[in-house]
């Protein structure tokens, strides 16, 4: 797998980012990428939720917008698989071009807002998933959002949770991408008591989380920890894009939309570490943000996160790489001497 990607990566960079991202998703649908050896390591396997992840790194929701290549990505090493953001109507998202790559920078910009074929068609999709017999072991989480003509956004993620809370093994509330108009304005207090008020009555005590930017301020990190502590949201996610460009160099620094990939690791794993002060661990926390190696997932592991997710690592390392940060962790657990993934978490803080 790693010789593999390596060898067309020349040819992928020619590609717009959008057009290599469809063709990823074609050729995992149709089983065009090899599949590798299981890799099986009992230190990584850890209960969150009450449900079982064979390993702690996960795909990020972006890649899968609708739930078409989940057992593919099960099949090449994943713990577990988000969906989406997926929104009650299906919408183009915004204008073509929307996706860069930060080659010198090893990250990526987007500015898709939230493009998907609606929550219907994904959620027929996960149905016949459910139904068959073959599907791979492994957690599917379905992340949430608004359309963006949309005034009442309460309505929007209760309608997605609704439909939804049955056919994945948790769910996401994502208020945190800047391509939406007004979407972060819901992290604030009142409007984000609000809204997760109604959407843990809407999910019926379906495991229920909620992902947040890494561009906070400290009291807006405080207000979020006490509004998930006080409504007994289950876990938080670490976070999504950042609008920050410091530190950059590569040609397309300056579009506008969210940034992803490894800049954006110190930060991400700043604000996963004060979260996990903050909820002085009694939440679990999905760590997300830069993670492209073993070594970072680690991090973030002992930062405080049960869990990790990439996402833009994957078009610099191709889809082996979690594979190969599983292995990495595992060799990493050894050394460190942790009997177990879960032993390490939040390490940074005893």
């Amino acid at each position: 797998m790693v010789d593999y990607y390596r060898l067309v990566w020349p040819l992928v960079r020619q590609l717009d980012s959008e057009r290599a991202h469809g063709l990823a998703i074609t050729a995992l649908k149709n089983r065009l990428l090899p599949i590798p050896e299981p890799f099986g390591d009992p230190r990584l396997v850890s209960r969150v939720w009450g449900l079982t992840f064979v390993n702690p790194v996960g795909l990020a929701a972006g890649f899968d917008k609708n739930g078409e290549v989940i057992d593919p990505i099960l099949e090449q090493g994943f713990g577990f698989v988000e969906v989406g953001s997926v929104t009650p109507k299906a919408q183009p998202g915004n204008p073509k071009p929307r996706m860069f790559r930060l080659v010198d920078d090893r990250g990526v910009i987007n500015r898709l807002g939230f493009n998907n074929q609606g929550i219907e068609r994904v959620a027929e999709r996960l149905e016949r998933r459910l139904s068959s017999p073959g599907r791979m072991p492994g957690v599917v989480g379905l992340n949430l959002g608004k359309n963006k003509d949309q005034s009442d956004a309460i309505a929007d993620y209760v309608a997605g949770i609704e439909r939804g809370r049955d056919l994945a093994d948790y769910l996401v509330v994502n208020v945190s991408s800047p391509n939406t108009p007004g979407l972060r304005a819901l992290q604030g207090r009142a409007a984000l008591t609000s809204l997760l008020v109604a959407a843990r009555q809407a999910a019926r005590g379906k495991t229920l989380l909620v992902k947040i930017a890494p561009d906070l301020t400290e009291d807006e990190l405080r207000d979020i920890c006490d509004v998930v502590l006080e409504h007994g949201i289950d876990g938080i996610i670490c976070g999504n894009t950042t609008l920050s460009r410091e530190g950059l160099t590569s040609r397309h620094r300056d579009e506008q939309g969210g940034m992803s990939g490894e800049p954006l690791f110190r930060r991400s794993t700043e604000v996963l570490r004060r979260v996990y002060e903050l909820t002085t661990g009694r939440v679990p926390l999905v760590g997300v943000g830069g993670v492209a190696s073993g070594a970072q997932a680690y991090a973030k592991i002992r930062a405080g996160a049960s869990l990790v997710q990439l996402y833009s690592g994957l078009v610099y390392g191709g889809i082996g790489l979690a594979l190969r940060i599983n292995q990495e962790l595992s060799r990493i657990l050894e050394k460190q001497g942790f009997a177990s993934i879960t032993d390490a978490i939040g390490a940074d803080h005893r």
